[in-house]
């Protein structure tokens, strides 16, 4: 496939081979989720999205983690076994890309946020204009700290790239700073790469001594929003990427029409879908694979997760639906109600303390407070159906696999464990004994135990 635009391949190098000894995790650095997608993901659906035709993780430390996390997905791996720099690492994806004939970015899985549009900005100047050597994607952040320098004419031509550990005072006093990302025609990168040394302090093979290499020249280009290139080396770091990615959505959100009460206490997955009109009140979370339809309210402190919510729903406050819950429109869920894998017809209600699991609720069904589908014998799941119009009393317990026709009523406090037809009634319960003046009795006798007479 080639890059859309300009119509040459495109291919993709992300390394992923440090070993992320400051996140103190057994789990790969780049696997850390920001919205509950990993980072390395990210890159990687933004990459697709550009129609790459090739993409190489290059792994070391813990990549057999990587590896099993990008099987199915058309991800080459490269092993980079020493740490030996940067420079190193992209040339460990040389046998990959063995007679890939195209453009190549050059990316970091711990930099997750770079936008498709940012990684298309670069392609295009690199066959542009001068046609440079190569194309590094420069920032400018609020403390340039111990970035490498990027020192640039007015046109962004590069005369000088130096790591801050061999920078003198003057070239650190510069603010345009590099990002580590960069774009190089394949047919020049591993030549390129052949050529540089590790005479500098670190005895490292530095990527961005490529670019000051004798001949061509090279170009830097600015980043709009140093979020995009903002690493993750640590969990306050991740932490704060997150914050990053939250507010962007929940902008987004309220761009396209979505109602937030409190923007900064609702949290989004990657894969969010909220439509107009949907008002979401403070303290809830999306997890992945939620869809919510026009006009839906998603009420205080729910917490919603592989949930279809249809239109003029309303759930919550205090409501949980897990992955394969179904809300056909105008479906009520209230307060202390979790949804598991089970459908609710149109207008269905169930407005409190109640389990529906491994189920079917018909259109305006009522479910009482305290019901329970009882889905799980120990070792197999199965499913409840109770019909359109049915009213199932409060503190009742279905035992599945059972049905209940429509507009059949079940009595408070029920335990069913046989279908109940069509227009039935099914009470399950001891008929009540009254015994008169026992109560009065019982206290009298207590009290006088109490008082030792």
């Amino acid at each position: 496939m080639t890059n859309p635009v300009l119509k040459r391949p495109l291919a993709a190098i992300i390394l992923a081979a440090g070993s992320g000894t400051r996140m103190k995790s057994a789990t790969h650095k780049v696997l850390h989720p920001i919205a509950g997608k990993p980072m390395l993901h990210h890159l990687l659906d933004a990459v697709a999205g550009l129609g790459a035709e090739r993409t190489v993780v290059v792994v070391g430390a813990a990549g057999d983690q990587v590896e099993a996390s990008v099987a199915g997905r058309e991800v080459s791996i490269a092993w980079q076994h020493e740490q030996l720099g940067t420079g190193h690492a992209v040339a460990q994806a040389k046998d990959a890309l063995a007679g890939f004939a195209g453009d190549v970015l050059i990316l970091y899985g711990d930099v997750p946020l770079v936008s498709a549009a940012t990684m298309s900005r670069m392609i295009d100047r690199l066959n542009f204009g001068i046609e440079p050597r190569a194309v590094v994607l420069g920032f400018r952040p609020t403390d340039a700290g111990a970035y490498g320098r990027i020192i640039a004419g007015a046109d962004g031509t590069i005369s000088k790239m130096v790591e801050y550990k061999d920078a003198s005072a003057e070239e650190r006093a510069v603010d345009l700073c590099n990002s580590g990302l960069m774009a190089v025609r394949s047919t020049d990168l591993f030549v390129l790469l052949d050529s540089i040394g590790n005479d500098n302090a670190a005895g490292e093979y530095y990527l961005p001594d490529i670019v000051m290499l004798p001949g061509q020249a090279s170009a830097v280009i600015e980043v709009e929003d140093a979020a995009e290139v903002t690493g993750v080396n640590s969990r306050g770091e991740l932490a704060a990427l997150e914050r990053v990615w939250q507010d962007r959505r929940r902008a987004a959100a309220m761009a396209d029409g979505v109602s937030l009460i409190a923007p900064e206490t609702v949290f989004f997955s990657h894969d969010t879908a909220l439509a107009r009109d949907v008002l979401v009140e403070p303290n809830v979370v999306f997890g992945p694979g939620v869809r919510v339809a026009e006009g839906a309210r998603i009420r205080a402190f729910s917490h919603l997760e592989g949930a279809d919510v249809g239109p003029g729903c309303e759930v919550g406050p205090y409501a949980r639906l897990r992955p394969g819950a179904v809300l056909e429109a105008k479906a009520k869920i209230g307060n202390f109600v979790e949804v598991k894998k089970a459908r609710l017809g149109e207008g269905a209600k169930a407005n409190h303390l109640a389990y529906i699991g491994d189920a079917d609720i018909g259109a305006k069904a009522n479910i009482g407070a305290g019901t329970i589908t009882c889905n799980y014998d120990g070792y197999f799941k199965y499913r409840t159906v109770i019909g359109e119009g049915a009213f199932i009393g409060s503190n009742s317990a279905l035992v599945a696999p059972v049905t209940i026709g429509a507009n059949a009523i079940v009595g408070a406090g029920a335990t069913l464990t046989k279908d109940v037809g069509e227009g039935d009634l099914a009470i399950v319960r001891p008929a009540q004994e009254t015994k008169p003046g026992w109560a009065t009795r019982f206290h009298a006798t207590m009290k006088a135990k109490k008082s030792g007479s």
